[in-house]
């Protein structure tokens, strides 16, 4: 079979660093090719080559049978290659529709002409029937708004679709809604590169699969012949014997009191108590008010009624908790929107990690920018950041190191409580690893831990407590052995414990 897509010996430099230093792939019409790697192995660097993003410093390509080299992401999109990032490419103030048709606009006689039909079929094929394509997209949860994504690659007539982390903002429901719409392009034979972090998903769905390690192809063959675990080992080069390691730790005193929360996006009072050294969980369906629970609690959101008592401090009002009122509390949040709201990304890498706390990193009201740079280096080699030097801009990085500067905010910050929204969002399997032992070795610390994420076997791993959130409900809180993939499942979806 002659490939659709075959890049040979692809090498590419950004200074320095070699981001690429000679990758094969070949890609099948009709397949679902699984692209495997750790962050920082060169994936989303080949897939920009691929999109005409970036240009390769040497290499060939051949699409279709013809040499291939787009001189621009719009060149790629025309030529039939559709490219969904991780990092959402968005316009919020405009409708989905217009998303969805940018850069495809058509007119009539000097007047724009309504596609919204056509936005209406791909968001069908997506499950998303009932959304209408005249909704502003900066409404829309972050979740939806990875669909809108998605849809902008159905309505172009592609050969190829490069999915990089499609399902990292969606449910279940929405995933295999996904992986529906994903057969029937094959069955149209269009070719799925599909990266994903998600080892058991990429197994469910991907037909072949190719391994980057350190810029380099390590491993490719059929999907069906192969373990998760062998393809962790060519990943990392070692096998990875504890995916969700455990550090004994016990919950002490109680440090974070909620009572009766309610506010603009929570519609039911929700209570709860998170003990000092106990890693929390909260589950649910997206949208359930898993979010808007912490950032009700952080002054993210308008909150119309509450009672928050930190280390048995006096009631205060949640009305009135704003972000510095949070963080000077001892409170700070891993937020799941990492490009708006968890990074400058701007601003260079140890700006972002000391951003707030910039007390610990002064004196007599000065910056001690030496200080500032070291403090920043010390959690770069800690986190095992990926990059040039502390300086530089944080969206030059992958996205799961970004995510890894994220949380180096927080451990700058040092505060006593910490709420992680989707903490391993965009982050390989080894730096999964990294995380979950850091969270544990926080409780051990005595810290207090709030974890929101929709990929139940991370919080069943790491947890000492679980809610589920059902529409705004929060369930009573368990202990993890109290619960299965099954009783979580229930609530979230009926609001039914078991």
């Amino acid at each position: 079979m002659i490939p659709l897509l075959k890049l040979e010996n692809i090498k590419k430099s950004f200074g320095p660093v070699k981001a690429l230093k000679g990758v094969n792939l070949e890609v099948n019409a009709g397949e679902v090719h699984a692209l495997i790697g750790e962050n920082g192995a060169g994936k989303s660097t080949l897939m920009k080559i691929l999109s005409g993003a970036e240009k390769p410093d040497s290499g060939s390509i051949l699409f279709d049978g013809k040499p291939y080299a787009p001189a621009s992401p719009a060149e790629g999109r025309l030529s039939g290659i559709a490219m969904i990032y991780q990092e959402l490419t968005l316009a919020p103030h405009l409708s989905v529709e217009e998303n969805v048709t940018l850069g495809l606009e058509k007119s009539r006689f000097g007047f724009s002409v309504s596609q919204a039909a056509k936005v209406h079929e791909a968001l069908t094929l997506l499950g998303q029937e009932k959304l209408d394509p005249a909704t502003k997209v900066s409404t829309l949860s972050i979740a939806r708004q990875q669909l809108v994504e998605i849809a902008r690659a159905l309505v172009l007539d592609a050969k190829v679709v490069i999915m990089d982390e499609p399902t990292s903002s969606l449910t279940a429901s929405d995933t295999q809604a996904l992986f529906e719409v994903i057969g029937k392009l094959k069955a149209k034979g269009i070719a799925v590169i599909y990266i994903s972090h998600f080892l058991e998903e990429v197994q469910q769905i991907g037909d072949r699969y190719t391994v980057l390690r350190d810029g380099e192809t390590v491993g490719k063959g059929t999907m069906r012949e192969v373990t998760v675990a062998r393809l962790i080992e060519q990943m990392v080069g070692r096998s990875l014997d504890d995916m969700y390691p455990r550090i004994p730790h016990e919950p002490g005193e109680p440090l974070l009191d909620v009572k009766d929360l309610r506010g603009a996006y929570l519609p039911r009072n929700t209570s709860f108590t998170l003990h000092r050294g106990e890693i929390m969980g909260i589950s649910g369906l997206v949208g359930a008010g898993r979010t808007e629970t912490i950032r009700c609690l952080f002054g993210l959101d308008k909150v119309e009624n509450g009672k928050v008592s930190i280390a048995g401090k006096p009631d205060l009002k949640a009305e009135y908790l704003t972000p510095r009122t949070a963080l000077n509390n001892g409170m700070d949040l891993l937020s799941e929107n990492r490009k708006e709201e968890g990074l400058a990304v701007n601003l260079p890498i140890y700006m972002n990690i000391t951003l707030s706390a910039l007390g610990k990193i002064s004196k007599g009201g000065w910056l001690d920018l030496s200080k500032e740079q070291t403090s920043a280096q010390k959690w770069q080699q800690e986190l095992n950041i990926k990059c040039r030097d502390p300086k530089q801009e944080a969206s030059a990085l992958s996205g799961g190191n970004q995510q890894k500067i994220a949380i180096a905010r927080l451990l700058h910050q040092d505060g006593d409580i910490f709420f992680l929204d989707e903490p391993t969002r965009g982050i390989d399997v080894g730096s999964k690893a990294e995380i979950y032992r850091l969270i544990q070795q926080l409780a051990v610390q005595g810290k207090a831990i709030v974890v929101i994420s929709s990929y139940l076997p991370e919080l069943i791993g790491i947890c000492d407590t679980l809610a589920v959130m059902y529409r705004g409900e929060l369930s009573p809180v368990r202990p993890i052995k109290q619960w299965t993939d099954h009783s979580i499942m229930r609530f979230a979806t009926s609001g039914i414990v078991d």
